[in-house]
């Protein structure tokens, strides 16, 4: 979906931290790539008038929170490199159904998914864009459901 106008966001998905990341040219395949690896829901995209390739805006849905995505800021740089001092954490009730899919799509590995000391099934993955993703389905007795 390419357009200059977004979806009116549901407003559940507008509240609380909303990460806006910098992604050096790559903000359209990385909305793509999302969609793959983690089911989101592209909710527009805003070109730059005068590079159109390049998103001055982007959001989607993943898990009903929010992501926003852009490229400005990023005129020089091609490959911002790793976001190694921070993770993005999906807290989900099928965990091995999100860490399959997202490793089919082209994650790469950092720790596998597995049932962890603390009691939940927990995995760690970094994107093609540098972006390290976690993956945590709640253990049984913890949180809402059993697992």
């Amino acid at each position: 979906m390419s357009t200059t106008t977004l979806k009116p966001p549901d407003p559940r998905i507008m509240q609380g931290v909303i990460p806006y990341i910098g992604y050096g040219g790559r903000s359209n395949e990385a909305v793509d790539f999302y969609a793959r690896a983690f089911g989101a829901r592209d909710m527009g995209r805003i070109p730059d008038a005068e590079r159109p390739e390049y998103l001055m805006h982007a959001q989607v849905e993943i898990n009903g929170g929010s992501l926003m995505l852009s490229d400005m800021g990023c005129k020089e740089v091609t490959d911002p490199g790793a976001l190694e001092r921070a993770h993005m954490q999906l807290v989900v009730t099928d965990g091995r159904k999100w860490w399959d899919r997202a490793v089919a799509a082209g994650c790469k590995v950092i720790a596998p998914y597995e049932r962890q000391l603390w009691g939940d099934d927990w995995g760690a993955l970094q994107d093609p864009f540098g972006i390290r993703w976690a993956i945590l389905q709640p253990g049984p007795g913890r949180g809402d459901q059993d697992a």
